[in-house]
């Protein structure tokens, strides 16, 4: 009898496999739906299933294992939605939000700060509007102010059901506790050995409940990447050694 296969392969989107909102790069695409199609690949991802599909393809879309979209609220496979949360942000929760928006001293809104998906919402001060040019603005302002990481601990102080973490680039993903990217590793077997890669491992960002969770049952490596060049780089040494073994 075959052998199950037990290494799967977990990869965030944003700023993993594409620039962050951006699409992949054509070498990589065509190297990774390579990679996908010979290894047990899943994807896990806070935007909705649209936006992936836009930003990675059908043939990517439909050669990995399964599509986590919305931190695992969203599911899909195969272009079919297998599972879906019913959850909407509270009336209260929205108004503390909006409070943030206006009284943060980051000079610029530009729309769309409150982003609903399913099972969750993305929190934007610059908004999901911006351009290029506009986010880079927030990213500076953010890494100069820590704004982000100073709502995120304030908002999980005030709301003790809920949960939000640094997401993308200029974003907060706001959730149910316990509805983060960890809820995952349910569907995988104790046994499987698990390669995680994300660009927002470090505490406080939305890919840290997965890697924390994995690293506590020990059976997978979790890398925190830079960017989607160097999951490339990583993922051709990794098919290099497999091939010459």
């Amino acid at each position: 009898m075959e052998r199950r296969n037990m290494n799967k392969f977990i990869f965030d989107v944003d700023g993993t496999l594409t620039p962050s909102r951006g699409v992949i790069d054509a070498g990589f695409k065509e190297f990774f739906l390579e990679f996908a199609n010979t290894n047990d690949t899943y994807l896990v991802t806070g935007s909705d299933y649209a936006k992936t599909l836009e930003q990675l393809g059908e043939e990517i879309c439909n050669s990995v294992k399964c599509i986590y979209n919305c931190s695992g609220n969203d599911v899909w496979v195969r272009g079919r939605n297998v599972k879906s949360l019913n959850w909407s942000l509270p009336d209260y929760v929205r108004e503390w939000l909006t409070t943030q928006l206006v009284n943060s001293k980051f000079v610029l809104r530009t729309g769309n700060h409150l982003e609903e998906r399913t099972g969750c919402v993305n929190f934007s001060i610059v908004g999901r509007n911006a351009t290029l040019k506009e986010r880079q603005m927030y990213v500076k302002w953010d890494f100069e102010t820590n704004e982000r990481n100073k709502l995120a601990v304030e908002f999980n102080h005030t709301f003790l059901q809920l949960e939000a973490m640094i997401g993308g680039e200029t974003g907060l993903d706001v959730y149910p506790r316990g509805k983060d990217k960890s809820q995952v590793l349910s569907d995988f077997k104790k046994e499987d050995r698990v390669y995680f890669f994300g660009d927002k491992i470090s505490f406080g960002g939305n890919d840290y409940p997965l890697a924390a969770a994995i690293l506590r049952r020990g059976n997978g490596v979790c890398f925190e990447v830079k960017s989607w060049q160097d999951t490339f780089e990583r993922l051709s040494y990794y098919q290099e050694a497999r091939l010459a073994s």
